[in-house]
C-alpha cells in the first residue's frame, strides 16, 4: 500500500508540474546605495520587450523587490512605494525558471508556492516567457477595509502602477529591460497561485537583461 501511494504521489506531481522538493528562496540583505542618480535613470527609462536569457543573480533579485515594494523604514514597516491608507494591500508575487513565490518583504524572503516554469503563462506576449523574472502584482481587498469595490479597484490599480514605476527606475539605473503587462489571463494566473475570491491580478511586469 505504502509502495502503491508513492507511486501515485509520485505521477501527480509529474502530470501536474508541481515539484515535491521546492523551498523558500532566502536573499541576501538588498543593496541601498549605489545605481544612477535619479535625474539619469529617469532620462534612460524606457521599455524593452526583448531579453536575452541571461539571469539574475539573488542579490539582483534582492534588490529588485526591495526596490519595488521593499521596506525602507523598519521602525513603521513602511515600504519604498507608497499604498492609499497604508493599506499595503499589494502582494508581489515572483515568477521564476524553478518555480512561482510570494515576496515576504518583512523577512526578505521568497516563499515557495508553486514549482515549474510559469513565466510564460503571466502574459498573452511571446516575450514574457523570455524574462529572466516576471512579476506579478495581486490586490488583497480584504485589507482594505469596507469600502466600496469602485474605489478598491481604483487605489489598488494606482498603488500597483507605483510598484511598476519603482521597478522601472531600478532597471534603467542597472540597466536592464522591463516592461508592464496588463493584457494577460488574470483567471488563469489567479488558479495558478491558488488566491482567494477576494484577491485580484492587477498587473504581470516582466525583467532581465536586454537582448
Amino acid at each position: 500500500m505504502k509502495i502503491f501511494f508513492v507511486i501515485i504521489t509520485t505521477m501527480f506531481f509529474s502530470l501536474t508540474g508541481i515539484s515535491q522538493d521546492i523551498e523558500n528562496l532566502i536573499l541576501p540583505s538588498p543593496v541601498m546605495k549605489g545605481g544612477k542618480p535619479l535625474m539619469e535613470a529617469l532620462k534612460d527609462r524606457q521599455t524593452r520587450r526583448n531579453f536575452s536569457e541571461q539571469k539574475l543573480t539573488q542579490q539582483q533579485l534582492s534588490d529588485l523587490l526591495w526596490a519595488a515594494f521593499g521596506i525602507n523604514r523598519p521602525e513603521s514597516g513602511k515600504r519604498t512605494a507608497p499604498s492609499a491608507v497604508n493599506w499595503q494591500e499589494t502582494e508581489v508575487y515572483v515568477s521564476l525558471e524553478s518555480g512561482i513565490y510570494l515576496y515576504d518583504a518583512k523577512k526578505n524572503v521568497l516563499q515557495a508556492v508553486f514549482a515549474g516554469d510559469h513565466r510564460k503563462d503571466m502574459g498573452k506576449q511571446d516575450f514574457a516567457g523570455d524574462a529572466a523574472v516576471v512579476l506579478i502584482y495581486v490586490a488583497d481587498y480584504s485589507r482594505m477595509g469596507e469600502r466600496s469595490k469602485e474605489d478598491k479597484e481604483f487605489y489598488s490599480a494606482v498603488d500597483a502602477g507605483y510598484i511598476s514605476q519603482n521597478v522601472y527606475l531600478y532597471c534603467s539605473s542597472q540597466n536592464l529591460a522591463t516592461v508592464v503587462m496588463g493584457y494577460i489571463d488574470r483567471e488563469k494566473i489567479k488558479e495558478y497561485l491558488k488566491l482567494k475570491d477576494d484577491k485580484k491580478v492587477i498587473l504581470t511586469q516582466c525583467v532581465g537583461y536586454p537582448k
